[in-house]
């Protein structure tokens, strides 16, 4: 769908069906109806389980029909639609849109097209994406560029759309489940941190998820820019090749920005420092690398990227610590949510680990830890739909425990845990069996921490 004809569309006051009532869905109701359109939105779940979305429709002059028959669609006619990432492209809601040969345009697409931004960095990949973005915005901040945020992990594209006036940079995280949607997401300088294992419950293989991701780079022009990890480009360039300038990051030497011994390293220029930072590390040294090359295809110097990470604070649920009792430190690392993010975190664990994980898993396997699980974890103590995956995988590498719930988990692993170990929460899978989402659970496990904390100090009394 070109823009010219999305504001075709607006001028005339034409419907739009929003598929989807979470903060995607919200954001374009709100985006569309504040263009003067008619606008529908449609979800599943019940009104009482849409919470303050209801009102935020509602106030923003959008209908809500809530509780809806996902074989269904409302009656129309519909001039558009715009998807949420939660709703998969063979949702037979989309499927019947489609069939009446109406146009379904993803949620980050109609945002992107309305921000005006001068420029735009998409950052994807299947771990560090929230990180990424986070660090490339504030280094375009250094800078002195104006920069605004978002997508995948909030604001959504839209809200940024309605709430900022033309940002010289637009930072955009993209998932898999975004690119699924967006048929003419153009961004001048494409991300593509890495790709692993992940989402292969909706995307069904390696193979279809890689092909997804390389989405990211398929409207691209000459003078567009793809970042590409050095360890992967030759896969990617055979799924798609880029029409844009690439540039490649990594820990090997082939590497164009090179991540190593605590410094990026890029030819002609002397070494970015990121010795001492959160980055300074294998598993989040590339990534900086990374944000090196996505400010230099922007124009500006990459030593921003070592100033930025200097001033970097870790987000939440991101291998965060939590507290320190008796000498073992507890560590929250709940967006974890795939094998390959959980590997990641044990990499960086610095002490003897005792994990919980488990939950609702997006893949079929976590074998892949196995290596890491011997050298790294003392135990294993297992939690929701997977633990019994878990333990059929684990069992023969580590000790592991069928724990059920966290707080289950955690009174074990804490009786257990000695001085210098650390309680790592990193699921490797998802909340939804027993949390709505990963900062739910995150928050459970903090409070159950701070409370043992506080335990501890009034018996210090």
């Amino acid at each position: 769908m070109s823009e010219r004809w999305v504001h075709t569309l607006r001028d005339r006051g034409r419907a739009a069906l929003v598929l989807g009532a979470g903060e995607s869905g919200v954001a374009a109701a709100r985006l569309l109806a504040a263009d003067g359109l008619r606008v529908v939105v449609v979800d599943r779940a019940p009104t009482e389980q849409l919470g303050a979305a209801v009102e935020r429709i509602v106030r923003a002059g959008a209908e809500l029909r809530a509780g809806w028959d996902p074989n269904r669609l409302p009656e129309g006619p519909w001039s558009f639609a715009v998807a949420a990432p939660g709703i998969p492209a063979g949702s037979p809601w989309i499927t019947g849109l489609r069939a009446r040969r109406v146009p379904v345009l993803a949620e980050i697409e109609l945002g992107w097209r309305r921000c005006r931004a001068a420029r735009t960095v998409a950052v994807s990949g299947s771990n560090g994406k929230s990180t990424l973005v986070r660090l490339v915005a504030d280094a375009v901040r250094w800078a002195g560029a104006r920069v605004v945020a978002g997508g995948n992990g909030g604001p959504a594209a839209c809200e940024l759309a309605l709430e900022h006036a033309a940002p010289d940079v637009l930072v955009l995280e993209v998932s898999s489940f975004q690119l699924e949607g967006c048929s003419e997401f153009r961004p001048d300088v494409a991300v593509l941190l890495n790709v692993q294992p992940n989402h292969l419950d909706r995307h069904g293989t390696l193979e279809a998820y890689r092909e997804v991701k390389t989405r990211l780079w398929a409207r691209q022009r000459a003078d567009d820019t793809a970042v590409i990890p050095a360890d992967q480009a030759a896969e990617l360039r055979a799924v798609r090749a880029p029409r844009s300038r690439v540039l490649t990051f990594g820990p090997t030497p082939a590497a164009d920005l090179r991540y190593v011994g605590g410094a990026i390293r890029m030819a002609g220029r002397a070494g970015i420092s990121v010795r001492g930072t959160w980055f300074d590390n294998e598993v989040l040294g590339p990534a900086a690398a990374a944000a090196a090359a996505a400010v230099e295809a922007l124009g500006i110097d990459p030593e921003a990227v070592g100033a930025a990470a200097r001033r970097f604070r870790p987000l939440p649920h991101r291998t965060a610590p939590v507290a320190e009792i008796g000498g073992v430190l507890y560590v929250n690392d709940s967006k974890a949510t795939s094998c390959a993010a959980l590997m990641a975190a044990l990499r960086m664990a610095e002490r003897p680990v005792r994990l919980i994980a488990g939950g609702r898993p997006k893949e079929p396997s976590f074998a892949a830890a196995r290596a890491l699980l011997a050298a790294r974890v003392r135990a294993a103590y297992l939690i929701g739909e997977a633990a019994d995956l878990l333990a059929s995988e684990w069992q023969n590498v580590v000790p592991c425990h069928r724990c059920g719930r966290l707080d289950v988990a955690l009174h074990r692993a804490s009786c257990e845990a000695v001085r210098g170990e650390m309680i790592l929460l990193s699921p490797g899978c998802t909340s939804f069996d027993q949390y709505r989402n990963f900062e739910e659970r995150g928050d459970a496990f903090e409070q159950w921490v701070r409370a043992r904390a506080a335990q501890a100090a009034e018996r210090a009394i």
